[in-house]
């Protein structure tokens, strides 16, 4: 996605609950909860703004909730426990 913006010179919009996917990818971010936009900026900008180390505690912090996917399937909920086993359980 980054070789097609940088090479075409063109905006690519893309969805995801990944957001160490999303912090890698884009210039710009914005998180939504329940159809609201509730911040945006580049994810720097929003690390900053809510004192997190990642997007992903970020969420957490503007939220007030765990990042849900309720058409997650078994595959990817069980990435997301190995993910949470990784850091130690910390949410």
């Amino acid at each position: 996605m980054k070789k097609v913006n940088e090479a075409e010179k063109v905006t690519v919009m893309l969805t995801t609950h990944y957001m160490d996917e999303a912090d890698r990818v884009a210039h710009r971010v914005g998180v939504i909860d329940h159809g609201k936009l509730v911040a945006q900026g580049t994810p720097q900008e929003i690390k900053q703004r809510t004192g997190t180390e990642t997007l992903e505690e970020a969420f957490l912090k503007l939220t007030g909730s765990t990042i849900r996917d309720e058409s997650a399937g078994s595959a990817d909920q069980m990435r997301q426990f190995a993910k949470m086993w990784q850091q130690g359980g910390k949410r």
